[in-house]
């Protein structure tokens, strides 16, 4: 039997809230949820158990939020979601400044609650199968507390340090991610243009030493299948490389790749992409870099 010390509140029904949720509920450890969207709390399909409501989630032992990002936890926290027991544990799964990150915690620390910044990859699917990878900051004795909720969600756990350093890994992460998105999505262009088939140059990628998570999963399942739903918009890339160049430049850190990423990603911004899948980029990579470099 679940411990019910444990039991949680999830804040943030969207992609990922929803299949945490959902994989909490099952295990009988959430005890409530809240969204800003009563539509996504409709539909949530949780069980009959499960409360709805900022102060109810306010006054569980271990509150997820899954919401955008640190300016949506701070008007949480100036909301009530800080007015509760002491010693909770906040877990912050947004992909953020940390910067930010750390002032929050401050915010948590005033209120005798523990704060972990927790950076997560594996997308959707892995939020709803429980397989997500995350990054961890902040206090391990409230980590190895809030490791219940966490088992149930995620597949592997890395504790990387102090608080912040979970989403500074992140930042990392996604910024090796989004260009190595956009530097096989040049090569196979290439590839197309020189008579090879997409789906033949992709399976020799896997055959060798280029390949990656974006060759393996994100070109066969999204791009080679001409389906285009990775589930996550260009928007959302572009914020975490704006927010990774802001992060490198702040580390005096010499950022060519993560500058030219962004800088893509921008234009597709202007190009009206900001709401489209991110693997419609692959549609309109010479087009990106064309603007980018224009031709004299």
């Amino acid at each position: 039997m679940p411990n019910n010390r444990h039991r949680c509140g999830v804040v943030g029904l969207g992609n990922m809230g929803r299949g945490i949720a959902s994989n909490l509920d099952r295990a009988g450890l959430l005890a409530a949820v809240w969204d800003i969207n009563a539509d996504a709390l409709k539909s949530s399909g949780l069980s009959e158990c499960v409360s709805y409501g900022l102060e109810a989630v306010a006054s569980c032992e271990i509150i997820l939020l899954v919401v955008p990002g640190s300016p949506q936890i701070a008007d949480l926290f100036d909301a009530g979601l800080l007015s509760g027991p002491a010693d909770r544990v906040f877990v912050d799964l947004t992909t953020s400044d940390p910067k930010a990150t750390r002032a929050l915690a401050s915010r948590a620390a005033q209120a005798d609650a523990a704060y972990l910044d927790a950076g997560m990859t594996g997308g959707a699917a892995g939020a709803a199968a429980g397989t997500l990878t995350l990054m961890m900051g902040g206090d391990e004795s409230a980590l190895l507390r809030a490791r219940p909720i966490l088992d149930r969600i995620a597949a592997r756990i890395f504790h990387l340090g102090g608080s912040g350093t979970g989403h500074a890994m992140k930042l990392v992460h996604n910024m090796i991610c989004h260009t190595i998105f956009l530097a096989t999505a040049e090569g196979c262009r290439a590839a197309e243009r020189a008579g090879i088939p997409l789906a033949r140059a992709v399976e020799v990628l896997n055959a060798g030493n280029a390949r990656s998570f974006v060759s393996e999963r994100r070109f066969p399942d999204h791009i080679v299948s001409g389906k285009f739903d990775g589930r996550s918009h260009v928007g959302n890339l572009l914020k975490d490389l704006t927010m990774a160049a802001e992060f490198f430049s702040e580390l005096s850190q010499p950022a060519a790749y993560v500058t030219l990423t962004s800088e893509l990603l921008a234009i597709a911004g202007h190009l009206g992409m900001i709401s489209d899948d991110f693997t419609r980029l692959y549609e309109n990579y010479d087009r990106l870099v064309e603007m980018h470099s224009p031709k004299e």
